[in-house]
């Protein structure tokens, strides 16, 4: 029996935006949500959300998973389809500085009622 592909899903938010940030990870089913991590744009909270799920990824030593997220743009900078700029580009470099250390990591795009993480954050 081949081994599934883990699913690690990441989102993150604030309110208002610019504003307090907050992410959610979950993998296996299990929620990690962190409130108020600074002060920052949407994007912001985005990257540092999928930067967390990959840091859960290493953290479990996971060689096949995929990164799930629906904030497009982010997804499309992680995989070099679109160009980063601003912060942003501080976030990709600390994100491919992490994703060098260990198994190449997919990032994919998913609808926002997909996402896991985003119905984690919601959940107030």
């Amino acid at each position: 029996m081949t081994p599934r592909r883990t699913k690690i899903y990441f989102d993150g938010g604030c309110r208002p935006n610019p504003g307090p940030m907050e992410i959610a990870v979950v993998a296996g089913g299990v929620a990690q949500v962190e409130r108020d991590i600074g002060t920052g744009s949407s994007m912001d909270a985005e990257w540092l959300a999928l930067i967390a799920a990959l840091r859960l990824a290493r953290a479990r030593g996971l060689a096949d998973f995929v990164l799930l997220g629906d904030a497009a743009t982010v997804v499309a900078q992680a995989n070099g389809a679109a160009r980063a700029r601003g912060s942003a580009a501080e976030h990709l470099a600390a994100y491919r500085a992490l994703a060098g250390a260990g198994p190449p990591s997919r990032v994919r795009h998913i609808g926002r009622h997909q996402n896991l993480a985003g119905i984690a954050l919601a959940r107030r």
